[in-house]
C-alpha cells in the first residue's frame, strides 16, 4: 500500500488546515515521530555493553537520524510558514 493510500485521511486533513506543503512535511514529521518511537522502545532492550545504560550503538545512531530529519523538516515548515506570512503582508 502507498504513503497516498495508507495516509489519505492524514494528508487530507493536515493539507487542507495548512496547505499542501505544509500538510504533506506534517505528515511525514508525524511518520518520523511514529518510528522514532519504536526504535526508542527497541532500544529499551538492546542495551550497549560499553555503555550501560544507553541504547546500544545501532540505535543511538538511528535515532540520532531520525531526530535531525525531524528538525530539518520541522525548520522548512517553519521557512513555508514564514514565507506566507510575507506574501499576506
Amino acid at each position: 500500500m502507498s504513503v497516498w493510500d495508507e495516509k489519505h485521511e492524514e494528508l487530507e486533513h493536515y493539507e487542507f488546515r495548512m496547505g499542501v506543503a505544509r500538510g504533506r512535511l506534517a505528515v511525514a514529521l508525524d511518520s518520523l515521530t511514529d518510528a522514532l518511537t519504536m526504535v526508542g522502545q527497541h532500544g529499551v532492550y538492546c542495551r550497549s555493553a560499553r555503555q550501560p545504560g544507553m541504547p546500544a550503538m545501532d540505535i543511538q545512531i538511528v535515532m540520532k537520524g531520525i531526530t535531525n530529519a525531524k528538525e530539518l523538516i520541522a525548520s522548512v515548515m517553519e521557512e513555508i510558514r514564514r514565507g506566507n506570512q510575507n506574501e499576506e503582508s
